[in-house]
């Protein structure tokens, strides 16, 4: 096919994509947003995501969903186990609320409300995995203990960063623990401390698994971020093998956690790992878009009304800045994606309260119509709303909360 076909048959998708998920939302109440998760891409994500795991456990990430119900549903899924929290105070709740009795707390926690309620229950200590990568997140938890009894299920966070010559490390900014006898002398203290059992570690190498490798235009850019994934995973093999050597002296590892959704397939071959984690896969973020790894089925959606034309060749939506983290730049903004043919204006860009849009694309719409976004990070769309619609076809399947509309707040 052509590159002018492919275009124009892309074109055309996000035409029925926009009637259909307009439609299956029209005869709802119309608050602002109208976020809707497309059931038949989440599952076929869900699907895609198993079989490149090729029987390697998949942990979801939860931090890429915020939605109780789309984590069940995940779960439900053959080929995914546990959950990947990111906070004590969501694990603590996705126990209490039955979700799962198996969260791994993907960072370190300093909250003692919450490590109060851990380490006054037997059952959710038993069900809930924290993070640490230094001896001073053990000394919080014991300043915070409710009863020395409880013991407390611990993980070691280390680095799986690319290092090079001179001190050189291309990766997430996450834990210290960067070499084996760092990792061998954080396991000693952790084994030796009454209340406390070592069950396992995580890797998370953010340079591999949250870098899009196949942006179009970006020839020799897109060529080093693949020389970079090469190398990584080169140094996670021998690395993961020490780490895990060094600690089967010292305790009996439950898991061994690595990867995410842009990495499943190659993380999933070391066999020093034991599960791999798994969210924004599921939902496909426009970050997400353009990795050699798998192809994209975007999920998730955000519908904004029409409510100005200010001028022919411009319309304007009410609301739509939904921002993401991370360095700022045009990559975090929201992508007007369904009907086509719509862009931001360099100028205001995407607004809290109203959202110009010029392109082709403008001058068809009409005050009330709903134009479609795409959030550029997974999960984060989600608290702007408190309610998600689950569509398949051109029907509301089911309307269910998310962490905000169950009244969380997960900071």
């Amino acid at each position: 096919m052509s590159t002018r076909s492919a275009r124009v048959d892309e074109q055309a998708e996000r035409h029925r994509l926009a009637f259909r998920l307009s439609a299956a939302v029209a005869p709802l109440p119309a608050p602002t947003p109208t976020a809707v998760v497309d059931l038949d891409a989440f599952d076929a994500n869900a699907a895609d995501l198993v079989a490149r795991a090729a029987g390697t456990p998949l942990r979801v990430a939860s931090k890429s969903l915020r939605v109780p119900e789309l984590v069940r549903r995940a779960l439900a899924t053959p080929g995914f186990a546990g959950v990947l929290g990111y906070t004590l105070a969501e694990a603590l709740w996705l126990h209490r609320e039955g979700v799962s009795d198996d969260v791994v707390v993907a960072y370190p926690t300093v909250d003692t409300a919450a490590l109060r309620e851990l380490t006054a229950s037997r059952s959710a200590a038993a069900a809930v995995t924290l993070m640490v990568d230094d001896v001073a997140h053990l000394d919080v938890v014991d300043a915070a203990r409710s009863s020395s009894e409880v013991p407390v299920r611990v993980a070691l966070d280390v680095d799986a960063g690319l290092h090079g010559p001179g001190g050189l490390h291309v990766g997430p900014q996450r834990s210290p623990l960067r070499d084996v006898e760092a990792v061998r002398t954080l396991a000693r203290a952790v084994v030796a401390r009454p209340g406390f059992r070592l069950v396992g570690v995580m890797t998370y190498e953010g340079q591999v698994a949250g870098v899009a490798d196949a942006v179009p235009g970006r020839g020799p850019r897109m060529a080093a971020v693949r020389r970079i994934k090469q190398a990584s995973l080169g140094q996670l093999v021998e690395r993961r093998a020490a780490v895990a050597a060094a600690l089967a002296e010292l305790a009996d590892l439950e898991f061994f956690n690595a990867g995410g959704s842009g990495s499943v397939a190659d993380t999933a071959a070391d066999p020093t790992v034991t599960e791999v984690a798994a969210g924004s896969g599921l939902l496909v973020p426009g970050l997400f878009d353009h990795y050699r790894s798998f192809t994209p089925r975007p999920a998730a959606y955000v519908g904004v009304p029409v409510t100005r034309l200010p001028r022919f060749g411009t319309a304007t939506v009410h609301g739509g800045g939904y921002a993401a983290s991370g360095a700022a730049g045009p990559d975090r903004s929201p992508q007007p994606w369904a009907p086509p043919g719509l862009r931001l204006t360099g100028l205001e860009g995407a607004g809290e309260v109203q959202t110009p849009l010029v392109g082709p694309g403008a001058a068809a719409l009409r005050i009330g119509d709903l134009v479609w976004f795409r959030h550029a990070k997974s999960g984060e769309l989600f608290e702007h709303t408190d309610r998600v619609h689950l569509v398949r076809g051109h029907a509301v399947e089911d309307t269910v909360p998310t962490y905000r509309g169950a009244g969380q707040a997960f900071g």
